[in-house]
């Protein structure tokens, strides 16, 4: 005796159609034969499956199982037969298992098969400068690809010659064909999926209804871009076969270094020598700016060599926002060279009168601390 449907789906005579499609993806992704090569009770299982979800997934079926069981499909899966209340079923047909189990089939093979007229996405790499990250710039670019043909208006066709629907796929571009409880879907080997044949093709593309061509291109690039920021133009990839819809073009971002300045996120960083004396004694420095102003930065008495100053707002602009990053300037202390017999003099007073004061605490610190290491290594002999 043949099982009852729903405990072959493991669900309860009140569920909804969404439970049973979820029910049944599930048991049937378990029991494919792909995934149980040889394995006889799953073969079985499976076409047990799709005998029940047939049945079920059909409001008038479902009806008329409720009502009669199994007899009121006389004849069985597989066969045509007209059950009680006269319903006519057809499991041969199509029915759940040809519409449900495309998707699962596709997926068992790499993924749904994409519309073979269809044109390909494009990738693109485009530099900018940091300046033009900043601002915001409208590049123009040119591209390699396929774009459609202006002779037959991308349709394939040369003048005066018709684009009928395809006999063998009748205009769908694919065609399904059945072994044993399994159905195949392919490319279909007349119109090579476009679902139209043509009489006479174009000459110019040989009735693709595209050509390959360098297309040029003016993209807006949004102020604060950063490395590696991806920009989609729709539909301006490739140009589908005969009329079919274009590809998508990306666009990935690389900024160019600067001589100046140095990025990390929203920040900027730039890196100044100042003079001993301008460290010592304080002052002023003017620096630039990435908006190619200028900005005054104080340097305070007794800078030291990495010392950092923050300017708020005079970094990098914010994407998709009005706001900015900072800026921050990093000095170096730069050591005096080539000096004169008098500058040497000066110098060589000052390390007399430093002996005096406490000019150069960390110095004196880190020495002391070297004194202590040597005496207690002494201590221990």
């Amino acid at each position: 005796m043949a099982r009852d449907y729903y405990d072959v789906l493991g669900v309860s005579k009140t569920a909804s159609q969404d439970e049973l499609k979820k029910a049944y993806r599930k048991l049937a992704m378990q029991y494919h034969p792909d995934r149980n090569s040889g394995d006889k009770t799953a073969e079985q299982k499976f076409k047990e499956l799709n005998e029940a979800y047939d049945v079920l997934k059909d409001e008038q079926k479902r009806s008329a199982y409720n009502q009669f069981g199994h007899d009121a499909f006389q004849g069985g899966g597989g066969q045509q037969s007209h059950g009680a209340g006269g319903f006519d079923f057809n499991f041969g047909g199509g029915g759940g298992f040809s519409n449900i189990f495309e998707e699962m089939f596709n997926a068992f093979n790499g993924g749904g098969q994409a519309e073979s007229n269809q044109g390909s996405d494009l990738r693109f790499n485009l530099t900018v400068t940091l300046e033009e990250a900043y601002k915001g710039a409208q590049k123009t670019v040119r591209i390699p690809t396929f774009v459609k043909c202006d002779s037959c208006n991308g349709q394939g066709a040369d003048k005066g010659s018709s684009v009928k629907t395809c006999t063998t796929c009748r205009g769908h571009g694919k065609v399904q064909t059945r072994q044993g409880f399994m159905v195949i879907e392919r490319i279909c080997p007349t119109c090579s999926g476009a679902g139209k044949t043509i009489e006479k093709p174009c000459k110019p593309c040989s009735g693709a209804g595209r050509k390959r061509q360098e297309k040029s291109l003016s993209v807006s690039v949004p102020a604060g871009v950063d490395e590696g920021t991806r920009i989609r133009l729709q539909g301006e990839g490739e140009a589908g076969v005969r009329g079919g819809m274009n590809g998508d073009l990306y666009l990935f971002l690389s900024i160019a270094s600067h001589k100046f300045f140095q990025r990390e996120g929203n920040n900027l960083y730039f890196q100044i020598p100042i003079t001993m004396v301008t460290a010592t004694l304080g002052g002023s420095i003017e620096v630039p700016t990435i908006d190619g102003g200028k900005a005054r930065v104080t340097i305070p008495e007794g800078t030291q060599t990495n010392s950092q100053f923050r300017i708020k707002g005079k970094g990098m602009s914010i994407l998709r926002s009005s706001a900015h990053g900072d800026m921050f300037i990093r000095v170096n202390v730069e050591t005096p060279s080539n000096l004169t017999e008098k500058q040497r003099e000066l110098l060589l007073e000052f390390e007399k009168q430093e002996g005096k004061s406490s000019s150069s605490p960390a110095a004196e610190g880190f020495f002391k601390k070297i004194k202590d290491f040597w005496s207690g290594m002494s201590s221990e002999k």
